[in-house]
């Protein structure tokens, strides 16, 4: 994605991508594979969603992936379906949610962390990416509804869609939220500045930002997480909890 634009530019292009999306949804289709690489740009300024390969009919959404494993981008995908459940329109909704934060952030999901059976565990415990501190109400409120551990709570792709676009169509009567816009306009700036100055932010050599086959065993309930602020930072008692659950679950 471009992320060279303002906070009212970025609803603009990811109210036209939600539209997308609702039009899968609504001709009875799951796209299955949500992610920021999936998003192309036709003359660098109108999005479409691209990659239908793997799209298919909304059909027997609970039931469970046979045993070859899912596919996908693991940042991404739902904490169900790495349980190992269907790819549904709410799953769609939760990737486009990951995607939506991305953007609106400009940092791209767990980079700093390898993309394993340890991240899959997390992510089913309420793991999620870091909300950007200056994004508007809204929008972190939409984002979080988006990723919500369970399916049934989040919005649908016409409410996506709705949400967007009347924000983007309010934006000069928005009187509320203008010092949040002109805040995080300016913050999302100084933050490029300092990445152009940096070179300390690196990806880990095990995120893994291309489709891939995946199949893990065991993953706990999903949950949200009982934290205001969602952190993809793993402190050391964490990663001993997650090496303890790799190793049982490699026996």
């Amino acid at each position: 994605m471009n992320h060279e634009s303002d906070y009212y530019s970025k609803i603009d292009k990811l109210s036209q991508i939600a539209r997308g999306l609702l039009d899968i949804h609504n001709a009875g289709r799951i796209h299955k594979d949500i992610h920021s690489g999936n998003i192309l740009y036709y003359n660098d300024n109108f999005p479409y969603i691209s990659d239908l390969g793997m799209c298919q009919p909304a059909n027997n959404e609970n039931q469970s992936v046979k045993q070859e494993g899912i596919y996908g981008v693991l940042p991404y995908m739902a904490p169900e379906v790495l349980r190992g459940y269907q790819y549904t329109k709410a799953s769609d909704i939760y990737s486009f949610g990951i995607m939506m934060n991305e953007y609106i952030s400009e940092e791209t999901p767990y980079n700093n962390i390898p993309h394993n059976h340890a991240l899959a565990i997390k992510i089913c415990k309420g793991l999620r990416p870091n909300i950007f501190e200056y994004t508007p109400k809204l929008l972190a409120d939409l984002i979080t509804n988006c990723w919500d551990a369970k399916a049934e709570n989040r919005p649908t792709a016409k409410e996506l869609y709705q949400t967007l676009i009347n924000k983007y169509n309010d934006r000069y009567e928005d009187s509320d939220t203008e010092s949040q816009v002109n805040g995080y306009n300016d913050k999302i700036k100084l933050n490029r500045t300092s990445e152009k100055r940096s070179n300390n932010i690196q990806t880990h050599p095990q995120a893994i930002y291309t489709s891939r086959l995946l199949n893990f065993k065991n993953l706990p309930e999903p949950v949200n997480s009982d934290s205001e602020c969602f952190d993809c930072q793993l402190d050391e008692l964490d990663l001993l909890e997650i090496n303890q659950d790799e190793e049982n679950n490699t026996e």
